[in-house]
């Protein structure tokens, strides 16, 4: 996974939960990591679950604290931001577990899928992940790719 001296996300992945919640990370993910590297879950827009790992958790730690806290505005996002996101690390087992408020999130019940990103991976309901691909097929991925310079 960090033949470039990095990690990284690539792949899909389908997972269930356990009884307690608990979702297994792949190993190609986990591999390039320390026991006590954390990472951060966070709620997305959109309606899955954005997982960060420590290096963009570090950029996102330097933009935070770069914020005046007189910055009511930049101070309320990042309450709220950080409210709703977990802060976590891998079990011995390589599994994390999920929040009440990310699984109503997500629209997680029992199943998951992982969407690797490259720098980052998302975690989706089967039927998020279904909208994505839908959204993406056929001649709109290619226009997709245009688009964002790939």
């Amino acid at each position: 996974m960090a033949s470039l001296g990095k990690p990284f996300y690539t792949g899909l992945f389908r997972h269930t939960l356990d009884d307690k919640n608990r979702l297994t990370i792949p190993s190609a993910w986990r591999s390039a990591h320390g026991e006590s590297d954390t990472f951060l879950a966070t709620p997305h827009p959109d309606g899955y679950i954005a997982v960060l790992p420590p290096a963009e958790v570090e950029r996102l730690y330097e933009k935070a604290s770069q914020k005046a806290l007189t910055d009511r505005d930049a101070q309320d996002a990042f309450a709220r931001f950080f409210a709703a996101s977990l802060a976590f690390t891998f079990d011995k087992q390589g599994r994390i577990g999920l929040s009440d408020e990310l699984r109503r999130h997500g629209a997680i019940d029992k199943d998951a899928v992982l969407v690797g990103s490259l720098n980052k991976f998302s975690i989706y309901s089967p039927s998020r992940w279904a909208q994505v691909e839908q959204r993406t097929a056929g001649d709109n991925f290619g226009d997709l790719m245009r688009r964002i310079g790939i």
